[in-house]
């Protein structure tokens, strides 16, 4: 009777038609080891069969874009001879079931995804989404998702230096902890994972192989039911003083000439690396198990090829390069072992006592694994689907002041420092900034600075899915522009929930085009990301879907960083504009200001209307403007404008510098739309010499580009207070809520 049964083949998450295609593609049954290598590579998280079509539709060119999707990480030009690399990861499922281990290993997965191309890593971001605050099990969550961030990074000695924090109930059941990291490279030694040469030793190297992972990636392609707990086992553990000591035993043995192709074990392990590097190769693999260095005693090829233990590497070396190469590793307290060789017979063979005990066509594993076309709704009958609906009846603010302290307290809004406090931001001397639109590192040994910002607002792409995906490109480019950086290029986590239902394929196909669309406007290419799809659950206490949510995070270069800009007010009796489209000084009634608004949900308790619009143009347009303003020495303080509105976004300056303002409304618009809406493609900058920015304006009314960007004065800087309320009080409120949470 064969070992191979139904209930075998949806154990390991393939569908009765997949397993067909596996017949189809051995000519025979497959056995135990090579059935799990297809559950594994054919993964939603390995193969991208529901999203491939719909990511080949994004833009991925510019002329300085060095290596666009496909690799481990992007590549940019940032001149000089220099290349940034970076990617995000999302390790959303592990970080439920095991929030410390999830979220240290997501972090190690996604330093590894850059060294391996021969960057030395230079920050850190993160981008994490929570529950409900009074759910039982959230603040067990959020306290471990943080010390797993910041105990792995910190410990590495990588800076953390960006990042967001938001909560909302469609999280309960399934957080998502997404990790970005930036490198720094040569361009002209950048390393790819292509495996070639026939009769190349393929090396292992880094920490051994045990139990912790198995079925990681298979377990990361389906949402939660009750057995989350069960789950456990399959989280992988993860040591950053090993990671530490990898880093620089790989960029050791890449100064020299040995190495062919570089891949790390993330999800699958040694089966989705040696498989990568021997397709992009156009070559065959063939690997002897038993020299796997192996921490548990009586481990199977199943076991050895499936185990996402941390900390791992596999190389193909030059002929002859295997000694010098295990003398760096040696040094470092590393295992090295030679495991195998490229071949040119396109299949993957392993070996194990003296037996075949796999023998995989590569073609079906990689490059020909199923790919699906999932139905999905249109926008108007997402809409209706969703229930979203124009704002019939809009409220007013009966006391703005009172209105922004409940913001400024509100777990969204509040003070995230009980968060960045648990990071280290500065280890490597070369932070510039944090806290601010985007984190700032400078280059080292150079006046280059690359800034860095993660960025999404799920309750826009739940209301309007290709107006969400817009404003999420758009806000990080606002975030890039604001400190003076001008923006290069995006990566992104895109963390949706069941694919196979039409409703959420929906979000997922519209929000793409949206980013794109941003993304061709902005020149703001996307060369790097990751897809998480099935985030909903099942569990007892649990939304079902995740709001979709895809986060960007975008990298932009300030050519020299002592014309970096800040937030902060700097000092009394400057002049506050808010810079904002020309047009809208002229209110139209049937633009919804208040819309998905903070204030709506916060003040209200009202989640309804339509997610602002965005105008790409002068997104780009205004973006520009603030660069030059920020180059030319004209302003001292730069913000934009988002979640809160215009009165947050003056309440976080003044915060930040210790300085008040005397402000003013807006008699066109209501106290609720001018101090709490939520339109885009705007920024608040301060002032100091006024007749100076009039002059350059005057001069800047002959570029037709920048025309239709308007200036108004709304202010000035100075005092104690802002919308008459206290700094103190402003303080007290936004630190209030993550001081009370913690200690309860």
């Amino acid at each position: 009777m064969s070992d191979i049964t139904p209930e075998v083949v949806e154990q390991h998450g393939l569908s009765p038609e997949e397993y067909d295609r596996v017949l189809a593609a051995l000519g025979r049954e497959p056995n135990l080891v090579e059935l799990g290598i297809f559950s594994v590579m054919w993964s939603e998280h390995c193969s991208y069969k529901s999203s491939r079509l719909h990511l080949k539709k994004l833009p991925t060119e510019a002329p300085w874009v060095i290596c666009g999707p496909g690799e481990n990480a992007g590549v940019i030009d940032i001149g000089d001879g220099q290349a940034a690399i970076f990617k995000m990861e999302s390790h959303n499922h592990p970080s439920y079931i095991e929030p410390y281990q999830g979220a240290a290993t997501g972090v190690g997965g996604i330093l590894r995804d850059v060294f391996t191309m021969g960057a030395r890593p230079v920050a850190n971001a993160n981008a994490l989404r929570f529950g409900r605050p009074n759910h039982p099990k959230m603040k067990h969550l959020v306290q471990g998702v943080v010390a797993g961030i910041g105990g792995y990074g910190n410990c590495v000695g990588v800076p953390t230096v960006a990042g967001e924090t938001n909560f909302h109930p469609a999280y309960d059941g399934n957080i998502l902890v997404n990790a970005m990291t930036v490198g720094v490279a040569d361009a002209d030694k950048i390393f790819y994972s292509a495996a070639t040469g026939v009769g190349n030793p393929i090396v292992y190297v880094g920490s051994k192989t045990g139990r912790d992972g198995i079925h990681g990636a298979t377990m990361a392609s389906a949402d939660f039911g009750e057995d989350a707990e069960e789950k456990r086992p399959t989280v992988q553990v993860g040591d950053p003083f090993t990671e530490k000591l990898l880093i620089e035993a790989c960029l050791e043995l890449m100064a020299t000439d040995a190495i062919v192709a570089i891949q790390d074990m993330g999800a699958a392990g040694l089966t989705s690396s040696s498989v990568e590097m021997a397709t992009n190769g156009k070559a065959g693999i063939r690997l002897d198990m038993g020299k796997v260095p192996c921490r548990e005693e009586g481990m199977t090829p199943y076991e050895m090829m499936l185990s996402e233990s941390q900390e791992r590497m596999l190389m193909v070396l030059k002929p002859a390069k295997e000694e010098m190469a295990q003398a760096i590793f040696e040094k470092w307290e590393l295992d090295f072992a030679v495991i195998g060789e490229v071949t040119d017979t396109r299949h993957m063979v392993l070996e194990f006592g003296g037996e075949v005990v796999c023998d995989i066509p590569l073609g079906p594993l990689a490059a020909d694994a199923p790919e699906y076309d999932r139905p999905y709704l249109s926008m108007e009958e997402y809409l209706d689907w969703a229930g979203i609906a124009p704002m019939q009846q809009r409220p007013d603010s009966e006391d703005v002041g009172a209105d922004l302290l409940k913001l400024l307290a509100s777990p969204n809004l509040a003070s995230k420092s009980w968060i960045s406090q648990q990071y280290d931001s500065q280890v490597g001397a070369d932070t510039l900034q944090t806290g601010g639109d985007a984190g700032v590192v400078r280059v080292h040994g150079t006046k280059k600075a690359l800034a860095i910002s993660t960025d999404c607002t799920p309750r826009y792409v739940h209301a309007d899915p290709r107006e969400g995906g817009k404003q999420a490109i758009a806000e990080a480019y606002r975030n890039l522009c604001a400190v003076g950086a001008r923006p290069l290029a995006v990566t992104n986590c895109l963390n949706f929930a069941n694919p196979q239902r039409p409703e959420i394929m929906a979000q997922f196909v519209h929000a793409l085009d949206g980013m794109g669309q941003a993304c061709r406007v902005l020149d703001f290419p996307i060369v790097s990301g990751n897809v998480s799809l099935y985030n909903e659950s099942k569990a007892t206490g649990g939304g079902s879907a995740i709001l979709p949510t895809p986060a960007i995070g975008g990298v932009g270069i300030i050519d020299n960083y002592d014309s970096m800009m800040t937030m902060p007010f700097k000092s009394e009796g400057d002049a506050i504009y808010l810079i904002w489209p020309e047009e809208w000084a002229t209110p139209d009634p049937q633009r919804s200001h208040l819309g998905k608004s903070l204030w709506l949900s916060v003040v209200h308790g009202r989640d309804e209307g339509r997610a602002p619009p965005v105008d790409l143009t002068l997104e780009k347009n205004a973006g520009k403007i603030v660069r030059e303003l920020i180059a030319d020495g004209l302003v001292n303080a730069v913000h934009d404008v988002s979640d809160g509105g215009l009165a947050v976004a003056l309440a976080e300056m003044a915060m930040a510098g210790g300085i008040g303002a005397e402000v003013e409304g807006n008699p066109d618009y209501t106290d609720a739309q001018w101090w709490f809406g939520e339109d885009q493609g705007r920024y608040v900058v301060t002032v100091p010499d006024t007749q100076a920015l009039n002059e350059a304006l005057a001069k800047g009314t002959e570029d037709e580009d920048t025309a239709r960007v308007g200036f108004r004065r709304i202010g000035t800087t100075g005092g104690t207070s802002l919308l008459g309320v206290s700094l103190e009080d402003m303080r007290k409120a936004h630190a209030s809520f993550f001081a009370d949470w913690m200690e309860t």
